[in-house]
């Protein structure tokens, strides 16, 4: 291995200890919340809005922030971004109060926005173009092993030591990734650049993209529904003791690790065939947990392939969304990963919202099928989507004839 090649492999090493650290505080309160609920004496929708919340700041910082610091140079970003998290999480681990606690986590939102527009495009330049693939997927590995370990392990610490415990955790692998930043990452990166107004308006107003980002805020966000609430779904429906919800926590990250995969492999070609048949399936696989989730076994294997279908759908929403920006946006393609990512947690935070309405109001085992009725919804939108793409390929089959 030559010097370069060393040097290029660690500062990917400190993006991924990044990645880790901030995937593991997305979805860190999703374990926590009855811990959280019973500490602040607040019922677990309250707390749930800190799941809702943290994916607001993520909507609305990612696409702003992006824009905002095209000419800030990457690796001083860098360092900001992980001191920003550092802080919102040392106040969540402070937090005396629900308010305090939310505000902590829009602060944290803030920087998670941010980093995953930006760390992309570091981890792309720090290798030649014939890696650049391979070298984004070992920063994105950061992100796989935060949701398939960070997670778990996060709500096991806050069954033994205090919710707080869980975030104190995530502070100091937020130090370590700062550390190790500062030290592995080189400082000549290229700064950000400026994408035209005229560009970033083409994408807000093509309907196109426009279809593309809503497929991306209900497919996705519908599982949100269910996934918010699975802690007290499993404790209170099923029958699980709290101390087994991590394990089952961490099966349900490992299902999400192999579904990524078959997602990227599914979605290579035709990105809107494998969309249209995964949003399929996880609909009927949220029904069918509305009649699984009071039986153990029948609900361990339901999860298991809920989760397997969870994020499946995200390589395919990315290329995808890509390939519509190439077409009719071709300025601001980076600025369209920016904007499909905050549709991603636009629906985030509308299945948590949704899930903390139909909990309060109906009940918990409700969740499951009010977040396939979200799915369907993206099923419908992807068949419209696919019928224009098969009619474009027609006109240019025409075209060429």
């Amino acid at each position: 291995m030559s010097l370069d090649t060393k040097r290029s492999t660690l500062a990917l090493l400190a993006l991924a200890i990044s990645a880790f650290a901030i995937g593991t505080t997305e979805f860190i309160s999703v374990g926590l919340l009855p811990l959280i609920a019973d500490d602040l004496n607040i019922s677990v929708t309250t707390a749930g809005l800190t799941v809702t919340l943290y994916a607001l700041g993520v909507t609305f910082g990612a696409p702003v922030l992006t824009s905002l610091t095209t000419r800030v140079s990457r690796k001083t970003l860098l360092l900001l971004l992980m001191l920003v998290f550092i802080a919102g999480n040392s106040l969540a681990a402070a937090a005396g109060g629900i308010g305090t606690l939310l505000a902590a986590r829009v602060i944290s939102a803030l920087s998670h926005g941010l980093f995953m527009s930006i760390a992309s495009t570091i981890a792309a330049d720090l290798v030649p173009e014939n890696r650049r693939a391979s070298a984004i997927s070992i920063m994105f590995t950061g992100l796989t092993v935060a949701t398939v370990t960070g997670v778990p392990l996060g709500t096991f610490l806050g069954q033994q030591l205090g919710w707080r415990a869980a975030f104190t955790a995530i502070v100091v692998i937020g130090i370590l990734a700062l550390i190790a930043n500062l030290i592995l990452v080189p400082a000549g990166l290229r700064k950000g650049t400026r994408t035209p107004l005229r560009e970033q308006v083409k994408l807000v107003t093509n309907g196109r993209l426009l279809l593309a980002f809503a497929i991306t805020a209900l497919g996705y966000g519908g599982t949100f529904v269910v996934f918010t609430y699975l802690s007290p779904l499993l404790h209170e429906i099923s029958g699980f003791q709290e101390k087994t919800v991590a394990v089952i926590l961490l099966v349900y990250g490992i299902a999400i690790a192999i579904g990524n995969v078959i997602g990227g492999r599914a979605a290579n070609r035709k990105p809107m065939n494998a969309l249209f048949y995964m949003f399929a399936l996880q609909a009927a696989v949220l029904l069918i947990l509305t009649f699984t989730a009071p039986f153990k076994t029948a609900a361990l294997i339901t999860i298991f392939f809920m989760g397997l279908l969870a994020f499946m759908n995200v390589p395919g929403l990315q290329v995808y969304v890509v390939m519509l920006a190439d077409r009719f946006a071709p300025g601001a393609r980076d600025v369209a990963s920016a904007v499909n990512i905050a549709a991603f947690n636009a629906g985030i935070a509308i299945g948590a919202y949704l899930g903390g309405l139909v909990t309060d109001h109906m009940g918990l085992i409700h969740t499951a099928w009010v977040g396939a009725v979200m799915v369907f919804g993206a099923v419908l939108l992807t068949a419209w989507s696919r019928a224009l793409e098969n009619r474009d390929e027609r006109m240019q089959r025409a075209e060429a004839a």
